[in-house]
């Protein structure tokens, strides 16, 4: 930057400041930035047409989908922690003769173990406490813990051979949600915004609950990490919801600034903003005009869309009345179907304290009535709305349990340990073919006999639902094109698709 520059009367005295303080990386950004554009200038091609302007403005890229798409929207249920699938939805009633027996080395085969029982001298087997019965035309085999959810059985898709590398929560979670246990990476949501872009730009393309369990034994970090946008533009984060107070910080003007004076205040920063690219070149300040335009247009759509006091008893009745209580996973999920009522493209609700190292006689009934009537009721509330067809759900943790107890066992209490190998997830809506089992796991729900699926096939199959070829939709960034599946090989669970 020549010197001269400074004593140039038609430089910005601001911009003079700006160009004294920014960094030997920040010159080169913005070098780079210049050069682009020259780039595309000289290819006749106008910066607005290009697709990473058209993913920032929302619109999504012009070259997705790929193929017609059978779900539009996405309601995520994560349930942190790992919930037990023996206890679940993978019956294992041959356990019943292996009660407080050593889980056969032949079993385990020196698999790793985490070093909350890695110490222990053996490892009793833990037949579950809970009965299980038969639902549906489909004859799903479904634990006593979640019978309004069994009312639902043959809208159910269970994947029982679901398998992770990771063995402890934080990267497990990551790897759920990114497709990498090396934090950083955008999560499923980001790439959905960025892909496919917003179908209402009165509300964000990708929204997030923290909901609040019942019972608080054990409760894992869930970090805003996990709904970041990583190496994407920032506009594609998820929006966090707040259980209470307003839904979203400041989304009320403060005492005494009317709408009017708002709307000037950010006609204003639009000025400044501009001016600012123009001079500098960064994205990632449209990616601010374009958040300040968002929170305006949410200040009148969000009020309406939490307010559920307009909503009828009976879907109160539907969802159970904790519906009614702000911050509530049932609460969440009725604000989700209100959300993807209006067009919100993904919706990702957490619901925390399934790591069940013990106490699964109290711990996991009590997370199970949580969930349980809220998540018939949203299948249900989207079936009769005609919105289950084009909205794919997904519930599931980030690993399972291991059949063996964490410290003692007795018939009527014990604990499980995380366990990579095996866990079940399940799917509905979407494009799903409902009332179907894939994969098998052992007696002892410890290894996958039949059908593995690892998080890659299954985040390549959900991307095929939203219309998306896996290997086609990728993102520069560093001199690579990165991919939500990763570079290993993943493939479309075909037998899932409806």
């Amino acid at each position: 930057m020549s010197s001269e520059m400074f004593r140039d009367p038609s430089v910005h005295p601001l911009f003079a400041e700006y160009v004294r303080s920014e960094t030997r990386r920040q010159f080169f950004r913005r070098g780079g930035n210049a050069l682009g554009m020259a780039a595309l200038a000289s290819l006749g091609m106008p910066l607005a047409q290009s697709a990473g302007a058209d993913a920032q403005s929302g619109a999504g890229l012009g070259t997705l989908p790929h193929f017609a798409p059978k779900a539009k929207r996405v309601i995520y249920l994560h349930m942190v922690g790992g919930p037990s699938q023996m206890d679940l939805f993978d019956y294992k009633p041959q356990m019943n003769e292996y009660y407080d027996k050593d889980l056969p080395e032949s079993v385990r085969n020196g698999q790793r173990l985490t070093t909350m029982t890695s110490g222990q001298s053996r490892f009793p087997i833990a037949p579950s406490k809970f009965k299980f019965a038969q639902y549906g035309q489909s004859g799903m085999w479904i634990s006593e813990l979640l019978p309004e959810t069994a009312k639902v059985a043959d809208d159910l898709c269970f994947v029982r051979s679901m398998h992770t590398e990771a063995i402890n929560h934080e990267p497990a979670i990551t790897l759920m949600q990114t497709g990498n246990m090396v934090t950083g990476r955008p999560c499923f949501g980001s790439w959905l915004s960025y892909g496919l872009g917003s179908m209402n730009s009165n509300l964000p393309t990708f929204v997030v609950f923290v909901a609040q369990p019942s019972n608080t034994e054990q409760i894992q970090a869930i970090s805003a990490r996990l709904w970041s946008s990583g190496c994407l533009p920032g506009e594609h984060a998820g929006c966090s919801f707040r259980s209470a107070g307003d839904p979203i910080l400041y989304i009320n003007n403060p005492n005494g600034v009317p709408m009017n004076v708002r709307r000037r205040t950010l006609d204003g920063l639009k000025s400044l903003n501009e001016m600012n690219f123009r001079a500098v070149g960064d994205p990632e300040i449209h990616t601010r005009i374009q958040q300040y335009e968002l929170a305006f247009r949410m200040q009148s759509s969000v009020p309406e869309l939490t307010n559920i006091a307009d909503e009828p008893e009976s879907t109160m009745e539907l969802y159970g009345q904790d519906a009614k209580k702000p911050g509530t996973f049932a609460n969440s999920v009725l604000l989700a179907r209100r959300m993807v009522e209006r067009d919100v493209r993904f919706v990702q609700i957490y619901l925390n304290n399934w790591d069940h190292h013990g106490n699964v006689a109290v711990r996991l009934p009590s997370q199970c009535k949580d969930v349980d009537r809220a998540t018939y009721g949203l299948i249900t509330d989207l079936k009769s709305r005609g919105l289950l067809d084009s909205t794919l759900i997904i519930w599931g943790g980030e690993f399972g349990r291991t059949i063996y107890s964490q410290g003692g066992v007795s018939r009527e209490n014990y604990g499980r340990d995380h366990h990579p190998r095996c866990f079940t997830m399940w799917m509905a809506g979407g494009g799903i073919k409902g009332g179907t089992v894939y994969g098998e796991t052992d007696d002892f729900s410890y290894n996958i006999v039949k059908d593995p699926v690892h998080i890659r096939d299954f985040h390549a199959t959900t991307l095929h639902l939203l219309g998306i070829d896996h290997e086609r939709f990728t993102f520069k960034n560093q001199g690579l094109d990165l991919r939500l599946t990763g570079v290993e090989p993943a493939r479309v669970i075909k037998e899932l698709l409806a």
